[in-house]
């Protein structure tokens, strides 16, 4: 078991908690969440290395605990010159080779009892690592997330998201006592987080995952761990059981806050008489009776029940639009072809009007990224742009629309706006404000990079938007925020993203990347596609039911209609036991 007791840390310009606990033990597969900025890397840097913290609190660790991990920024090395076999069997090969040599160096030294020691040592490594059948394990992970195609090609030929999956594959098959994989679903198209969904749902030890993907976090855990604003909770259970936990708490603690307000509302009315009375009559009596009510009504404010978790602020995403364009094409794609190594994108064509929110979709490596970049710089003679258009772009690599050493106050300036005032009071919309508005964007986490490209863009007045992987990093606040702002968008989106729930919530169809062309396919066929490769029958029909008894929910709360909200949680509760 790993125990953290009442564990405090901050930066100079931030407190990140307060006196969080939190524990860990055998088996359990933990999604740690909460909004970008809170902390979470932070925390795992903490429990990888506590040495280099400065932290108040207690954090118990086994000192032979051995502690894999997975980074949200792995890149493949070019310069390794081995199979992916090879690579994930770095470690097993690097232990057999010590074991050869201890056995060669056995036959000649005089120093047999040291060489014996080092050899027990290697030994019971390898057998940690399950060492003996280490061939016959690493090909069920690669069959069991559908790579074993890969298995004997270089290492530097495999695509990112492949190289993710081959980084988990490896460290698990490691067999640390505990796994910390930070955000390993990152660009993931669907059928490799499939695979990463399999990877996790078979790990036997305890693992730690820090996510934001909803398909992961509904299928994946058995325990979560959400940090928001310097405070931490612990729920075992699945995280659709903890939504359904808040969303109880949310209906409990309204009801509260509305007899609560209604309540000081009545005896605002009494010190507003007793301060009229005061007027004319000074008795010290009155006097202590205003004082009494008056503290009497503090009190009850200070009594309103603050739960960071139960209803947390999103931030206010608007795409704004300068000029709204009447029902035309605004952008042409004729005849498009691209290659690299080998052709990815033959003779592809379609149009995009100034109204449609397109999805493409493909499998990782397929030219998605690069079809947009190329509709962005509008210097192909087979991408033809409407005169009228004017086009914003979000990059799935942040370094190519932020300028890492700026501030992020100077960004601002040289993306147009005029003064730091106003800068100030725009960027609170996205989270931003304050100290960290002198922060440089290196400092800054992945989520606040890519909110603050969402802000450059909403800034832009831009009436085509090119998204690539918009939802990368962000927290499911903020991914529910940018959803709500598609929909209210006037113009049109063309997004790469590999987020189910965006793409179904937000898109009007889908174009979909097939046998090197790219066709056009319902929102409703996509579902299907979707549901009929990945669950059983009946998921989809249920899913469907528990977002429509959610909405009603919710339209009961916004009526203050508690006994019905109440009566319609039940019937949640049935639908997500279904689930």
């Amino acid at each position: 078991m790993i125990k953290v007791e009442n564990l405090s840390f901050s930066f100079p310009q931030k407190e990140l908690y307060k006196n969080i606990s939190f524990t860990f033990e055998e088996a359990q597969h933990c999604a740690f969440i909460g909004t970008s900025g809170s902390g979470k890397s932070t925390l795992i840097d903490i429990l990888m290395d506590p040495e280099r913290y400065l932290f108040e609190g207690k954090l118990e660790i086994d000192p032979d605990c051995r502690i894999g991990y997975v980074s949200q920024f792995l890149q493949v090395d070019k310069t390794k010159d081995m199979t992916v076999f090879e690579y994930i069997a770095e470690e097993f090969i690097k232990i057999q080779d010590e074991i050869t040599a201890i056995y060669a160096e056995m036959a000649t030294t005089s120093d047999m009892d040291s060489l014996m020691e080092k050899l027990q040592l290697a030994l019971d490594a390898f057998e940690a690592m399950d060492g003996d059948n280490f061939e016959k394990n690493i090909n069920k992970q690669l069959n069991l997330a559908n790579l074993m195609k890969l298995k004997d090609l270089s290492i530097s030929a495999i695509s990112g998201g492949e190289f993710k999956l081959i980084q988990v594959m490896k460290e698990m098959l490691n067999r640390p006592d505990f796994m910390i994989m930070d955000e390993p679903d990152v660009f993931l198209d669907f059928e490799n987080l499939n695979a990463l969904k399999k990877l996790i749902n078979t790990h036997k030890g305890m693992l730690l995952v820090v996510t934001h993907n909803r398909y992961l976090l509904n299928h994946c855990f058995n325990k979560i761990i959400h940090l928001e604003n310097t405070e931490l909770q612990e729920f075992d259970g699945r995280y659709i059981d903890y939504n359904f936990s808040l969303l109880q708490s949310k209906i409990e603690l309204q009801e509260i806050a509305v007899a609560e307000a209604e309540e000081i509302e009545r005896y605002d009315h009494i010190i507003d008489n007793l301060r009229e009375i005061a007027t004319y009559n000074s008795e010290a009596s009155r006097g202590r009776a205003l004082k009494a009510r008056v503290k009497f009504q503090e009190r009850l404010e200070a009594r309103r029940i603050k739960e960071p978790f139960v209803d947390i602020k999103q931030p206010n995403i608007r795409f704004g639009i300068d000029k709204e364009m009447e029902d035309t094409v605004v952008v042409n794609v004729n005849n498009y072809n691209v290659s690299f190594d080998e052709l990815l994108l033959e003779n592809v064509n379609f149009e995009i009007k100034s109204t449609d929110k397109v999805a493409l979709i493909g499998p990782n490596g397929t030219g998605k990224t690069t079809l947009l970049r190329e509709i962005f710089k509008n210097n192909q003679d087979s991408i033809e742009i409407n005169a009228d258009v004017k086009v914003a772009y979000l990059s799935q690599v942040q370094g190519e629309m932020l300028k890492d050493s700026n501030t992020i106050l100077n960004e601002f300036i040289d993306s147009g706006f005029q003064t730091y005032d106003e800068i100030r009071s725009y960027l609170p919309n996205y989270g931003f404000e304050g100290e960290i508005l002198d922060q440089k964007i290196e400092s800054l986490s992945g989520g606040e990079k890519n909110m603050l490209q969402l802000a450059k863009v909403s800034a832009s007045q831009a009436n085509v938007l090119l998204l690539d992987e918009p939802t990368s990093h962000l927290d499911i606040y903020t991914q529910i925020a940018l959803e709500k702002a598609i929909e209210d968008y006037k113009g049109a989106i063309i997004m790469i993203s590999h987020d189910f729930y965006s793409v179904v919530n937000g898109m009007d169809y889908v174009l979909i990347i097939e046998d090197k062309t790219i066709s056009k396919m319902s929102i409703e066929e996509f579902r299907q596609m979707i549901y009929t490769s990945h669950f059983d029958e009946n998921y989809l029909e249920n899913e469907q039911k528990k977002k429509s008894v959610e909405m009603k929910i919710e339209l009961a709360l916004k009526d203050t209609n508690f006994e019905l909200a109440k009566s319609l949680v039940d019937e949640l509760e049935k639908l997500i036991k279904l689930l």
